[in-house]
């Protein structure tokens, strides 16, 4: 007889998103088991060691905000950070960190094993168990049955996943990982539809045979800028990395091993993903290129191990080190393992709803790869969303959802369930209409109450949230509040090219002046005004630097964050207007043919939802709204 256990809610897949979810569940007070196959690889970095990015690094800072973990881990274990974009607004700054391989495994697997409520099984699914269309648990390989009210599948590319590395085919979900060869069955037999996609993952490279003296050297920042909202510092050394270029004799050499690609052969059926393609896939695009650049990033401050990002490849690995060999600073190159593409199943995300429930099977949620996406802070977005609301349907109470105008996460799946993919989902600034709302340097303000209400957040987080919150309410108010005459400030303005005063003027619109800063006024200290603005920043419990950008960036952004702010809010008009089962759209001929067939198979939430779905046309949204009427 098989061994039974008792849980309330299931994580299968110890990933980025598996991680998220099962902690977000047991810290809300739901008795989680987290299934994985492989206890020593719990959020293994399966391609690139490094968290966030443009976009990405958003993302993480909204998964901080909502309690998650991923931001501390970063932080705990980065190994060089920077900013990304500076150049522009704040609205597109992006952090991005490179982290140590093995410690980011180490202190995940340390907080996860020091969950409340959490607990871990290795082992690998074979079965699920639904009971009047609600998931009831799962079975194992090993024979153990686990029942829970909630399941979520978090399986990333281990789903029959099929390696490639030329003509050479390996099943796996990472190398030298077996794959997992049971659930799919098992989710289609429930009507859950399956297909394939594919990804990968570049050379592995021997620091000792590099000549780093012929590459460029890009260091990184250590500044107050992290991930997490209530981390003090970055403890570990902060390493370099380096850049170099391909060239015309590179290209020469992987082009003529292009008959032997997976890619090219049709070995190879799946999409990979766009923006981040293989070496041989930029030759294909981008004919007419003599270069393409790459970077050469460390993987631990223990290792010699090296990752060359921007040389995915999945071509014989014969031809991927001779073609490396033409570089001068991998003239003597020796290398770990080849890079390789992978094939795996996942399960088209217009499948589920906004929770990231299935509308085939309650109490069943998908997160991370599986629903098509690429990228760790994709799948931990979702991770933290799909456990929240794994939670809260054990007690059967109303699902959490996020908003376009809330979090990229929001956008995320919006566009996830409302569009579907065609190929690997990977986040980026110009996928949100409301970018100026959905800063990094906000998401707290934007999440954490979330946090709160769900009982993830801790004590600590709360305290530093509503201390900077009042601080940065208090500064505004005596910006717009204080007269600074022309006396007092004209020789600190032109000193930095800024127009001097005729008359009195608000500290407020001199610091929403472009070529200002907050800093620049802390050396008039000794005028009531600016001391007045300065005075909340004198707390011990406040960061200073962080807190100061923050009001720098509502001083400086105020009318473009008020006009976005009333876009959006006019926008949610339509997201409150539910249609979700009120229409047989197949039956309304004032439709066009594709919107009939569109609105039948996503059934829309919301009319807002209805209007994102490609083939629906404004036209057509206008049908509804009067049908509606009616």
């Amino acid at each position: 007889m098989d061994t039974i256990f008792h849980y309330d809610v299931i994580v299968v897949g110890a990933g980025h998103a598996g991680c998220e979810a099962a902690s977000a569940a047991a810290r809300m007070g739901a008795r989680t088991v987290l299934i994985t196959m492989d206890m020593n690889k719990i959020a293994q970095m399966s391609c690139n060691p490094a968290v966030g990015g443009i976009a990405k690094g958003q993302i993480v800072r909204e998964i901080d905000a909502l309690g998650g973990q991923m931001g501390l881990v970063t932080d705990a274990t980065a190994i060089q950070f920077r900013m990304l974009n500076r150049s522009k607004g704040p609205a597109m700054w992006s952090p991005r960190a490179q982290c140590d391989r093995i410690r980011f495994i180490a202190e995940w697997r340390h907080r996860i094993e020091n969950t409340e409520n959490l607990d871990v099984w290795q082992d690998e699914v074979s079965e699920l168990l639904v009971e009047n269309g609600r998931i009831a648990g799962l079975r194992t390989i090993w024979g153990a049955e686990f029942r829970a009210g909630a399941v979520v599948i978090t399986a990333g590319t281990f789903l029959n996943g099929l390696m490639h590395i030329g003509k050479k085919m390996v099943p796996g979900g990472r190398c030298a990982e077996p794959a997992s060869t049971f659930l799919t069955t098992a989710l289609n037999e429930l009507g859950i539809e399956s297909l394939r996609m594919k990804t990968g993952t570049p050379v592995r490279i021997d620091a000792r045979s590099v000549h780093f003296d012929e590459m460029e050297l890009q260091p990184g920042e250590n500044d107050f800028h992290r991930f997490s909202f209530i981390s003090e510092h970055r403890p570990l050394p902060q390493l370099n990395c380096w850049t170099c270029n391909t060239n015309a004799e590179v290209h020469r050499i992987l082009r003529q091993g292009l008959e032997d690609s997976p890619l090219y052969n049709g070995q190879i059926q799946s999409i990979g993903p766009r923006y981040c393609p293989s070496i041989e896939t930029k030759l294909v695009t981008f004919e007419g290129r003599d270069s393409h650049p790459l970077f050469l990033e460390p993987e631990g401050l223990d290792t010699n191990e090296l990752y060359l990002n921007g040389f995915s490849s999945s071509l014989p690995m014969n031809v991927q080190i001779e073609a490396l060999k033409q570089m001068p600073c991998f003239r003597d190159v020796k290398v770990y393992r080849p890079g390789y593409a992978i094939e795996y199943d996942f399960f088209p995300p217009t499948q589920l709803h906004h929770s990231l429930e299935s509308k085939k099977v309650e109490g069943l949620f998908f997160a991370g790869q599986v629903n098509g996406t690429t990228g760790y802070e994709e799948a931990g977005g979702q991770g933290i969303v799909a456990g929240i609301n794994a939670a809260l349907s054990c007690n059967g109470n109303e699902r959490f959802t996020l908003g376009r105008d809330e979090a990229y996460i929001g956008v995320l799946i919006d566009d996830l369930v409302t569009k579907g993919v065609d190929e690997p989902y990977r986040m980026f600034t110009s996928r949100a209409e409301y970018r100026i709302l959905l800063r990094q340097d906000n998401a707290d303000v934007r999440l954490t109450p979330y946090a709160e209400r769900f009982g993830i957040a801790t004590r600590e987080r709360l305290e530093r949230f509503h201390h900077k919150q009042a601080t940065i309410a208090g500064m505004i108010e005596a910006a717009k509040s204080g007269n600074l005459k022309p006396s007092e400030v004209n020789a600190l303005l032109e000193s930095h090219g800024s127009q001097p005063l005729n008359h009195g003027a608000k500290l407020f619109e001199l610091i929403a002046r472009p070529e200002l800063k907050v800093e620049d006024f802390s050396s008039l200290q000794d005028i009531p005004a600016v001391a007045s603005f300065f005075a909340p920043l004198s707390s011990d419990n406040v960061d200073r630097e962080e807190t100061m950008e923050a009001t720098e960036i509502l001083i400086k952004y105020d009318g473009y964050i008020a006009r976005e702010r009333a876009l959006a809010d006019k926008m949610q008009r339509l997201e409150d207007i539910r249609i979700r089962d009120r229409f047989d759209y197949n039956s309304l001929t004032q439709l066009s043919t594709e919107a009939r067939q569109k609105l039948t198979a996503v059934n829309p939430e919301t009319l807002a939802q209805a209007s994102r779905i490609p083939g629906v046309s404004p036209s057509d949204i206008s049908v509804l709204l009067v049908l509606l009427g009616r």
